[in-house]
């Protein structure tokens, strides 16, 4: 099975995977911006950026590393 991989700043990522991620975090971060006080957008910036972050800790926890490192000793 052939996956479907794409290069972002010279790593590559699994497109299927990178797709959940990006749900995971804009679900997360309008989520907890749209909790906010509608008059404070102080808080909606700081809402919105727990958010964020909260996305990125489940998409880490949730999306395993696919890479192999293969270390090799010099001689």
């Amino acid at each position: 099975m052939k996956k479907n991989l794409i290069e972002i700043w010279g790593d590559l990522v699994d497109l299927k995977d990178l797709i959940i991620a990006i749900a995971i975090c804009s679900v997360t971060t309008m989520g907890s911006f749209f909790l906010a006080p509608a008059a404070d957008t102080t808080k909606q910036l700081f809402f919105g950026l727990g958010g964020a972050v909260l996305g990125f800790v489940i998409s880490a926890v949730l999306i395993k590393p696919k890479r192999t490192v293969i270390e090799e000793e010099e001689n």
